[in-house]
């Protein structure tokens, strides 16, 4: 029955993307020249950004970049291997092979067939296609650990090429293409983002455009408040980002429940909110923009990317800085990674798509000049993924007096990363059918590490003696290393004393070369209210 449920919606996604419900009253024009400038100064802007912070991608968590920085127009040559293109560019392959409404599923497929190494929620996103389990419960919490986290944000620019000034259809298909690997505030994140480059075609004012995109999303998610709250601190401390990202800091740095307790944010928000700081700090000056987003620290090559591709259809290829342009203009016929897309053929690609939304959405083209629909625009329904899950506390599954361990569990140990040093206990393991573990806590959810990769077999997990889930943690796809991440995960507990009993199955895959079931640590969550539910700020208390 849930089988037949996902068909129907999924039919239903695939016939409403992209077309318009209504009428439109009225219309923007711009010329059709000026549409592709804006277009191409996206695309460029995003390979600016991503280059500039590279090589401080989460090297700063909790903290301001103060370093030196050492980036010239040179370093764009590095944004053809950039993830934060190519992954976007395998969707619009997917619309290519497909067609312009291309289904979910299908996309789903794209990247789960795709030559790239992936991460976080787009790695289980991938890993759900492979067992059977596809959009849009593919990056629903249940089945997606990583549904907050920035994925979709990344990887949501090509939405706002191709829908210049129609916030609406961007909404539409953001809200398809998000819940392949995301939910809730991970799928605000690439709306929100999609919403603003499709303003910015009209838009130079940095805080209308930033209006514009939260009218995309509900105003009650965590997302919008994150976002409010920027504007708010720019207008307490319009002169000082550095004291606005204290403030941020304090209040929202722990909403992110993948990466507590390591100071990690993956969260879309406070990485969304950090691409609004470089907007609005800097003025409309790229280096600036590019610089203060940069500096905020966390995902720091993928947020000052997203910040420049909005700043790039705000100012046009044609107006941003030349020796950008001349660089770009060296690379533009040099395919990026694992697509068969150059700049050029990007740029094109993405105007055309743009002229058949436009049309599609009751737009006409006349020549030179293209009407574009001014639409009315309305949110999704609210989703939240984690509602009151908090951070508690981490267990190592080395801590035997925590675990019990029955049957043939071993240690698995890799070489150090340092040659003159004893070897790492990696995790512990097993592959014996009834080989087993149990493990007792304090709190209202957990959520299980271990290892994916390709000696990966299946085990069942238990919670309070019922049956919860079946796990396959095989993972070779790309051929990645193994993968220290949550293999397993279970919240909305009733809060009390809870225990988790893995037994191993002895199966596998037929491609898997084992049959092991490895488990690295416990995270621990309890039920309470996040911290920025209940924070004020300095110059409010």
């Amino acid at each position: 029955m849930e089988k037949l449920a996902l068909a129907i919606f999924s039919l239903v996604v695939s016939i409403n993307i992209g077309f318009s419900q209504t009428k439109p009253a009225e219309f923007k024009t711009i010329t059709a020249k000026d549409l592709k400038d804006k277009i191409s100064g996206g695309w460029a802007g995003k390979m600016i950004g991503v280059t500039y912070g590279a090589p401080t991608e989460y090297v700063f968590r909790k903290a301001i970049n103060d370093s030196p920085i050492k980036w010239t127009p040179a370093d764009l040559a590095g944004s053809n291997t950039q993830d934060d293109l190519y992954v976007q560019l395998a969707f619009i392959m997917a619309m290519d092979k497909n067609g312009i409404d291309v289904p979910a599923k299908n996309v789903q497929e794209v990247i789960a067939t795709a030559g790239f190494t992936m991460w976080a929620a787009n790695l289980q996103a991938r890993k759900n296609y492979y067992n059977g389990i596809y959009a849009p419960l593919s990056g629903s919490p249940e089945y997606n650990y990583r549904a907050d986290d920035i994925d979709f944000q990344i990887e949501s620019d090509f939405i706002g090429f191709m829908n210049p000034g129609m916030i609406q259809n961007s909404i539409n298909i953001s809200d398809k293409i998000g819940h392949i690997m995301n939910y809730g505030d991970g799928v605000y994140g690439g709306t929100f983002v999609s919403a603003m480059e499709s303003a910015a075609f009209f838009e130079s004012n940095i805080e209308k455009i930033v209006e514009s995109g939260l009218t995309a999303i509900p105003k009650e998610s965590n997302y919008s408040k994150i976002i409010t709250d920027v504007l708010l601190l720019h207008k307490q401390y319009p002169d000082n980002w550095k004291a606005a990202w204290k403030e941020l800091d304090d209040k929202w740095s722990e909403i992110d429940i993948s990466g507590a307790g390591i100071d990690f944010n993956f969260d879309a928000t406070l990485n969304g909110a950090y691409i609004v700081m470089g907007l609005l700090y800097g003025d409309g000056d790229v280096l600036k923009t590019i610089d203060i987003s940069t500096r905020c620290g966390q995902d720091s090559d993928c947020n000052p990317a997203n910040a420049m591709a909005v700043l790039g259809v705000v100012k046009g290829y044609k107006n941003l800085p030349e020796e950008m342009t001349n660089q770009i203009r060296k690379i533009e016929d040099s395919a990026f990674s694992h697509t068969t897309y150059t700049f050029k053929t990007m740029v094109e690609s993405t105007y055309n798509y743009a002229l058949k939304f436009i049309k599609l959405n009751g737009g006409a083209i006349s020549g030179e000049e293209i009407e574009i629909p001014v639409q009315s625009i309305k949110p999704k329904k609210l989703e939240v993924s984690f509602p009151n899950v908090v951070f508690d506390t981490v267990v190592s599954a080395f801590s035997k007096e925590k675990w019990n361990y029955k049957g043939n569990w071993q240690v698995w140990l890799v070489p150090h990363w340092e040659k003159d040093h004893a070897p790492i206990d990696q995790s512990m393991y097993a592959s014996k059918f009834g080989d087993k573990l149990e493990f007792t806590f304090e709190g209202s959810g957990i959520a299980l590490y271990g290892n994916l990769y390709k000696y990966g077999g299946k085990a069942d997990f238990y919670v309070d003696g019922k049956l919860h889930q079946s796990i396959d943690t095989y993972y070779n796809y790309c051929k990645q290393e193994p993968l220290d991440i949550c293999i397993w995960h279970v919240f909305e507990l009733k809060p009390g004393k809870h225990t988790v009993k893995v037994v191993v199955k002895g199966e596998k895959r037929e491609e898997s070369l084992g049959a092991n079931v490895c488990v690295t640590r416990a995270f621990i969550y309890k039920t309470d209210k996040k911290k920025n539910e209940t924070y004020k700020f300095s110059f409010m208390k």
